[in-house]
C-alpha cells in the first residue's frame, strides 16, 4: 500500500480522476464520496476511501468549493428564542443528531437564530447571499416566511415536520397523529375516561396532528371528546402550568391528561399538585418526546417517545441529497421526500 502523502502517476499531487481510476469508479462518483453524499452504495463508499488512502489524496477543499459554487456550510436555523432552545430537550436532541450526521462529512454547521423581526431580516439578508449551501429549518410555523424565502432564493432545505398536508419542503417528522393515539388508547386501557389534552401551539402542524389523534382515538373507542377537556398550550412548562389550571377549574373530575411535549407535562404535574391532586391514583399524566425531562420527573413520566436525534440524521441525509442534486425545490413535483419516523410510547408509573 502507497504511504500517505504518495505522489500520482503524474509525480505531482494525486487527482481525483486518479482516485477514480483506482477505485474503478466514475470521477463524479469519488466527488459524491468526498463530499459526504449519502447517494453512494457503502461497497462503492469503501472502495473510494480505499483509493484515497492508497494514493493519499487530499481534497482542496477551497478550490472545489470555488469552482462549484459552494461555501461547504449549513445552517441550522430555529425561528425561536435563544431562551427556549436551550431549555427544551427537542432542540439540544436535534443539534446532536445533526452534528452526528455531519462529522463525517467537510460540512460546517452554523446555528442561526431567527425569532425575532431583526433577526429574521437579517437572516434574509445572509440567505440572499448564498453563503450556505442549504438549510435546516427547525420548529417551523404555519405562517413562517422562512420556507417561501429559501424556495424564492432555490437554496436547498429540509424542515422539521411540515406545515401542513400540503408542503412542498421536503421534510423528516414524527407520527404525530399515530402517537397521541397511543398515548390516549393507554390512558383508556388503565381505565380513564375523562381524558384531558393540553396542546402545543397550534400553528404547528405537528400539534394540529397531535390533536386530531387525541380526537380519534377516543371517537374509535365510543368516547366523543369533550371540547371542554382541550386547552390551548405552548409547549413550554408555564404553558402547561396554566392551561392545567383552566382545565381543572372547568373539569375538575377529569381524571387523565395528556400534555403536548414533556416540558408542557412538567408544569401541568406542578398545577395538579397544587390543586391536591395525586399522580397517578387521582389523574394520569403523559406527555411527548420521551426526553429527560420524562425520566427525572417525580413521578417518572410515562411519554410518547419521537426518535428526535435520527430525525436529525435523516434531515442531513436529505439536505445532502438536495445539495448534490442542485435542482430548484419547486423543480421536482411529486418526488419531494416527506420522511416520517414511527413513535413509541414508553411506560412509566405516572400513568
Amino acid at each position: 500500500m502507497a504511504s500517505h502523502g504518495a505522489r500520482g502517476r503524474s509525480g505531482g499531487r494525486p487527482t481525483l480522476e486518479e482516485v477514480a481510476a483506482r477505485a474503478g469508479v466514475g470521477r463524479g462518483t469519488v466527488s459524491r464520496v468526498i463530499n459526504g453524499s449519502p447517494r453512494v452504495s457503502d461497497a462503492t463508499r469503501a472502495a473510494v476511501e480505499t483509493a484515497v488512502a492508497e494514493l493519499g489524496y487530499v481534497p482542496n477543499t477551497a478550490a472545489r468549493a470555488l469552482a462549484a459554487n459552494r461555501t461547504d456550510a449549513i445552517a441550522l436555523v430555529v425561528p425561536e428564542s435563544e431562551t427556549r432552545f436551550f431549555a427544551e430537550p427537542y432542540f439540544s436532541d436535534m443539534l446532536k443528531g445533526v452534528g452526528a450526521a455531519l462529522s463525517d462529512t467537510e460540512m460546517q454547521l452554523l446555528l442561526i437564530f431567527a425569532g425575532s423581526d431583526r433577526e429574521r431580516r437579517r437572516l434574509a439578508q445572509y440567505l440572499a447571499a448564498h453563503r450556505v449551501d442549504g438549510v435546516l429549518l427547525v420548529s417551523v410555523h404555519a405562517d413562517d416566511p422562512l420556507p417561501d424565502l429559501l424556495a424564492q432564493l432555490e437554496i436547498p432545505a429540509v424542515i422539521s415536520g411540515p406545515r401542513s398536508a400540503a408542503e412542498t419542503l421536503a421534510s423528516v417528522d414524527s407520527d404525530n397523529y399515530g402517537g397521541a393515539r397511543q398515548a390516549v388508547e393507554h390512558l383508556m386501557s388503565g381505565g380513564r375516561r375523562r381524558i384531558a389534552h393540553i396542546t402545543g401551539r397550534l400553528d404547528v402542524y405537528g400539534a394540529q396532528r397531535r390533536i386530531d389523534g387525541y380526537r380519534d382515538a377516543l371517537s374509535d373507542a365510543g368516547h366523543e371528546a369533550d371540547e371542554a377537556l382541550i386547552e390551548a398550550g405552548d409547549f413550554t412548562e408555564e404553558g402547561g402550568r396554566r392551561a392545567m389550571a383552566a382545565l381543572l377549574e372547568r373539569r375538575p373530575t377529569l381524571d387523565a391528561v395528556f400534555a403536548a411535549s414533556d416540558v408542557t407535562a412538567a408544569g401541568a404535574r406542578q398545577a395538579l399538585r397544587e390543586a391536591g391532586r395525586r399522580i397517578p391514583d387521582d389523574v394520569a399524566l403523559v406527555g411527548y418526546d420521551d426526553s429527560a425531562i420524562a425520566r427525572h420527573m417525580d413521578p417518572p413520566l410515562t411519554s410518547v417517545r419521537q426518535p428526535i436525534e435520527e430525525m436529525g440524521h435523516r434531515m442531513i441525509d436529505l439536505l445532502l441529497t438536495e445539495i448534490a442534486d442542485r435542482r430548484p425545490s419547486a423543480s421536482r413535483g411529486l418526488d419531494r421526500r416527506q420522511m416520517v419516523l414511527a413513535t413509541e410510547l414508553v411506560s412509566r408509573s405516572s400513568s
